[in-house]
């Protein structure tokens, strides 16, 4: 693997799954591996599971992490033929050369404005690293992606499901902010990768990409979606096509033990107690989500692990 930007990245999914797993089993198996190698974590967004789980998964590699948090001091320009005379200081060009020099590895968290959809959808920040710099790069969420979080889903479905093909449902739920679509636009990838009868339910205008979603069921009746199912997973997100915008607040979304059924519950974390989902879920054995937030760490340690083996080779 030269890096993992999105689930594409993924050559063979299934076996990744699987090593991710047994990963979990003996976390320190490869600990010589990355030693001597350095991950660099550049932080545009705070983050608390991802930050703590990769660099978790990187010391049980044996790699050195450093870690920048970057938010508004560093100042940096991303477009071509600037003149620089205004609050940037200085040029991605340089910037991802120079981490380079400094990192085997580069990990990139970077939420999108959700204000300017051409410029989100382009993923500037993280594809700019990609483009400038001579090491590979992870992506840590982006504008658009969240492929560490979508291989966590992965590996949590295939540790917990009781048959081949389970019914799994991506449930919108109310939420007082606008949220990005990183997470569900990743978790739709991951679903049409695996074996899954997987199907998509939000209100009306919460209609996400049409190119990747053009494929998979959309019910707008929640109740409906949710009945016999094996995982929901819940998520807000704002509207795509009138981009950023809430559109509705609807409280009758919000997920409850009664919605939820026999399934497991599953979301990304942090999530807002009794506005996303009720507290009798995610008390009960239906939540699954700290289990979730424990398989942070395998992901991105497999996924760490195949890019040094690529580097090593």
């Amino acid at each position: 693997m030269k890096k993992y930007t999105n689930i594409k990245d993924l050559e063979n999914i299934t076996e990744i799954i699987k090593e991710a797993i047994q990963l979990k089993k003996n976390p320190y198996l490869y600990e010589e591996l990355g030693k001597h190698k350095t991950l660099v974590m550049l932080f545009f967004n705070a983050s608390l599971r991802t930050r703590l789980s990769t660099e978790k998964a990187a010391k049980n590699l044996g790699m050195d992490v450093m870690v920048l948090n970057v938010n508004d001091s560093w100042k940096l320009e991303f477009d071509n033929g600037t003149m620089m005379n205004f609050n940037t200081a200085e040029h991605i060009k340089e910037a991802a050369q120079v981490v380079s020099q400094y990192a085997d590895i580069i990990a990139v968290r970077a939420f999108p404005s959700l204000k300017d959809k051409p410029k989100d959808i382009a993923d500037a920040v993280l594809n700019s690293f990609v483009k400038y710099a001579s090491v590979p790069v992870i992506n840590m969420e982006s504008a658009v992606a969240h492929p560490l979080q979508a291989l966590t889903d992965a590996i949590t479905i295939e540790e917990l499901k009781t048959k081949k093909k389970p019914k799994i449902v991506l449930s919108w739920a109310p939420h007082p902010k606008a949220l990005p679509h990183a997470v569900a636009n990743s978790f739709v990838n991951m679903m049409s990768e695996i074996d899954a009868n997987f199907s998509i339910t939000h209100p009306k205008g919460y209609e996400l990409d049409a190119q990747l979603t053009k494929n998979i069921p959309i019910e707008y009746n929640q109740k409906k979606a949710l009945q016999n199912a094996d995982f929901v997973y819940v998520k807000n997100w704002s509207s795509y096509s009138d981009y950023g915008k809430i559109l509705s607040k609807d409280p009758s979304w919000m997920l409850t033990k009664e919605k939820v059924g026999t399934a497991k519950f599953m979301h990304c974390l942090p999530v807002r107690r009794n506005v996303v989902v009720e507290d009798a879920v995610l008390d009960s054995n239906a939540s699954v989500v700290i289990q979730q937030a424990n398989n942070r760490t395998f992901a991105a340690q497999v996924v760490l692990k195949k890019i040094i083996e690529n580097l090593s080779s």
